[in-house]
């Protein structure tokens, strides 16, 4: 599995004080060197952590890949079709939220979403849908054309070491399987740490996973180059 480390709460920290430190652009160059596959980064609507500025230095500095994750708008689709990020994640965003509190309703809105992703896809832009692990979503997810989904791992994260810990984690790796049976390659986040991401192993050909705030959140205490590589390791 690769590693894709999320920046946001590095731009939470800054925004907090209204300057530049501390500077997400050097927090992703620390993650690059200390083994993320991939930064990713979500443009708000209300722009609350990651700002347009950050996006577009990112694009001409990462040496990896920048994954954009961003809300089905029209605004978010004409940035993403301008700086052509490696890949997008598509997410639901509700405006007074702390943070993605669900996966995207793709069989509820099948053909909006069908109609969107393509002039990503037709731009060179990895597309991925962030769904929670069921079956309706994984297959109206293969039916929009995107490449990949990434499972929504938030209710996993809650109940483990709990006795639904099970119950959750069989509803991933289903979801995955199903996922990679209809072509689509399975990505997952939200929620993960160093106590609980060892049972992503237990899920056949994840390809990626994307954790941000554990991540951060362990660089207080052993600095950022150590946290992602602790992380790295067990991602490995």
């Amino acid at each position: 599995m690769l590693l894709g480390v999320n920046i946001d709460h590095v731009a939470t920290l800054r925004n907090a004080r209204g300057g530049v430190e501390p500077d997400t652009i050097r927090a992703a160059e620390v993650c690059e060197l200390n083994g993320a596959t991939s930064i990713t980064t979500h443009l708000r609507e209300d722009r609350r952590h990651i700002k347009d500025s950050d996006v577009r230095t990112l694009i001409h500095t990462l040496k990896t890949n920048l994954n954009l994750e961003m809300a089905v708008t029209d605004e978010m689709q004409k940035i993403a079709l301008e700086i052509k990020p490696h890949s997008v994640c598509l997410v639901p965003e509700k405006r007074q939220e702390i943070t993605t509190e669900g996966g995207l309703d793709v069989a509820g809105q099948l053909d909006k979403i069908t109609n969107f992703v393509k002039p990503l896809k037709d731009a060179g832009i990895l597309v991925s849908l962030f769904i929670d692990p069921t079956e309706v979503q994984v297959k109206a997810s293969a039916a929009t054309g995107a490449q990949f989904i990434e499972m929504h791992t938030g209710q996993y994260s809650e109940k483990f070491g709990t006795p639904d810990e099970e119950a959750e984690f069989l509803k991933l790796k289903n979801s995955a399987i199903l996922a990679q049976s209809l072509g689509l390659k399975v990505n997952a986040g939200h929620g993960l740490n160093y106590q609980n991401v060892h049972r992503m192993h237990e899920i056949p050909d994840l390809y990626e996973l994307n954790i941000g705030h554990s991540i951060i959140s362990r660089a207080i205490f052993v600095g950022l180059p150590q946290a992602v590589q602790e992380m790295k390791e067990l991602v490995k």
